[in-house]
């Protein structure tokens, strides 16, 4: 390794190391066989790995985290530079003078006295810039990325649509819908109960397939109803979704760990275990939850 090479806190060591790495004959095989589309989901996957060194409070894990990140970021500038497209200075230029463009209440003459006019006037510079786009879409929902997790893109198609007044004035109405959608849901669960799974004079066979499918895609439709209300729900109560839903998930790990390990001190398994047993324990692990956080 020569010293060029060497591990350095300058960013243009970064930017010479992703060269060298796709410089055909001398580079790494691996690298020179990507593109935009292969590094794309590991560019995915380190922003969710910030995302959890954080909910973890490892600073340590963050650091190495949002190295990770940055990478990602210097592998598509370099991918765009061979294609004579742009390069990561470039990228630096664009995204500087977006933040001076729309924080004009700390680098201009537009002032902001606070964090809720900030985003006001955010969103107006927004929406501006993108009005001056020769080929910009019409559409108010048109830049709302579709590769989104699903709860986080349907909050921002939510708010896209409130901005024009397509919105619940409160959260009864809301509240009001999530009920309707359960109902709508329940119903559709009715539905493909045994009992009423064939209509009158319906043959079993390739009807009956017909018909158990028509029943699921309702079903799955209806859910999905449910899921998009209940992130409406969150907005409107300022809540992340994904935020809630990955800490409803680790309280989830926690409690059936719980279970596990006080199954285990019985010389017992979850699955040699009745559901009436690990129903005690996670009761049990509810409590000592409750007891520590007093």
């Amino acid at each position: 390794m020569t010293d060029k090479f060497e591990p350095a806190r300058d960013i243009a060591r970064l930017i010479d190391i992703m060269k060298a790495l796709r410089t055909p004959g001398t580079g790494c095989p691996w690298d020179l066989e990507q593109t935009f589309a292969t590094i794309a989901p590991y560019t995915i996957e380190e922003a969710y790995e910030v995302a959890d060194a954080i909910q973890r409070g490892d600073l340590a894990d963050l650091r190495d985290e949002l190295g990770d990140l940055l990478l990602q970021v210097v592998y598509h500038a370099r991918l765009a530079e061979e294609q004579a497209a742009f390069d990561f200075g470039d990228v630096v230029m664009g995204v500087t003078a977006k933040m001076i463009r729309r924080h004009s209440h700390v680098f201009g003459d537009a002032t902001a006295k606070s964090a809720g006019a900030v985003k006001g006037l955010w969103d107006q510079i927004k929406a501006q810039e993108r009005a001056a786009k020769p080929q910009a879409s019409a559409g108010v929902l048109a830049d709302v990325p579709v590769a989104l997790p699903a709860l986080t893109r349907a909050i921002k198609l939510q708010h896209k649509a409130a901005t024009v007044g397509f919105d619940w004035p409160s959260l009864a109405p809301v509240f009001d819908k999530m009920r309707e959608e359960l109902a709508e849901l329940e119903h559709e669960l009715r539905r493909s109960a045994p009992s009423g799974r064939l209509s009158e004079g319906q043959s079993e066979g390739a009807n009956a397939r017909e018909s158990d499918a028509a029943v699921k895609a309702a079903m799955k439709e209806e859910f999905g109803d449910l899921l998009f209300v209940m992130a409406n729900v969150a907005r409107h109560l300022k809540i992340d979704p994904e935020d809630a839903l990955r800490a409803a998930n680790e309280k989830f790990s926690r409690r059936f760990a719980h279970i596990e390990a006080r199954l285990a001190e019985q010389g017992r398994h979850p699955a040699q275990s009745t559901l009436d047993d690990m129903d005690a324990l996670w009761d049990e692990a509810k409590a000592l939850e409750r007891a520590s956080s007093a």
